[in-house]
């Protein structure tokens, strides 16, 4: 089964960073947030990735081009006259990766319709290519099809990041407490599950995915949310980003579920 990963937006809230790369491409760890996305998928054996690319697109193409170059050992020997590269500890990971220019203004909608000739009329996973977490992807799996409708979306509770207050209803404070799990309210983290039904309600480039399509699939009562109660982290900001590198190099970042 395929996955396909949206990655050209402008990453315009992380401009720290996205105004040199793309942000799927910003780095946690060393590598490509979009790499931990990969592997976290990977590591549940769905190997194949279709990315929807836009903004400096090239510089995704270019990544796994040289993706022994980031991955091992290289030694340049010149000393015969010719250029010869030799790699050592050669790594590679078994992936199937087709990044498709999907164009630098298309919105979310848009570039999924414009990979639909390379995902076929299979059912496909969808994602953001911005967020990692502990989804665990076969349950999910069988979730969608235990539903049967045409869309499944992940949904999590990312709760409040500040204090919150009780009031009653004669507008008096009642009590005044940290955050919990409980409160906030379910959002949208990607994840999903879409049968290739959902291309015949993206109209063009210019439809948000987020809009008509899933309102579309909500109105016909053909998407279903499946709660995910592990952990999950989207990277909008820097300090977003900056709490993940603490994760990460803390050795016990959650969406790792891979071996070294």
């Amino acid at each position: 089964m395929k996955v396909v990963i949206l990655a050209g937006g402008f990453g315009t809230r992380i401009s720290e960073e996205s105004e040199f790369k793309p942000k799927p491409m910003i780095e946690i760890g060393g590598m490509p947030i979009l790499w931990h996305i990969m592997k976290g998928y990977a590591e549940q054996g769905f190997k194949e990735f279709i990315i929807c690319a836009g903004y400096k697109q090239h510089i995704i193409k270019e990544w796994f081009a040289d993706y022994f170059l980031h991955t091992s050992d290289i030694t340049f020997d010149y000393t015969d006259g010719n250029n010869k590269m030799i790699v050592h500890n050669k790594h590679i990971e078994p992936w199937k990766v087709t990044v498709v220019d999907t164009g630098l203004n298309t919105m979310t909608g848009g570039r999924i319709r414009r990979v639909k000739e390379y995902v076929g009329n299979e059912t496909f996973m969808l994602t953001y290519g911005d967020a990692v977490g502990d989804v665990n992807i076969s349950e999910l799996l069988r979730f969608h099809k235990c539903h049967g409708r045409i869309g499944t979306i992940s949904v999590y509770n990312f709760g409040q990041n500040k204090g919150v207050l009780e009031i009653g209803d004669d507008g008096y404070v009642d009590a005044f407490r940290e955050k919990s799990d409980l409160d906030g309210d379910l959002i949208n983290i990607g994840f999903m599950v879409m049968n290739s039904g959902i291309f015949d309600r993206i109209e063009g480039d210019d439809t948000v995915f987020e809009q008509n399509p899933l309102n579309g699939l909500v109105r016909d009562r053909e998407l279903v949310s499946y709660t995910h109660k592990g952990f999950w982290q989207c990277m909008d900001t820097l300090r977003e980003k900056q709490k993940l590198e603490r994760l990460w190099n803390s050795g016990n970042a959650p969406w790792k579920i891979w071996e070294n």
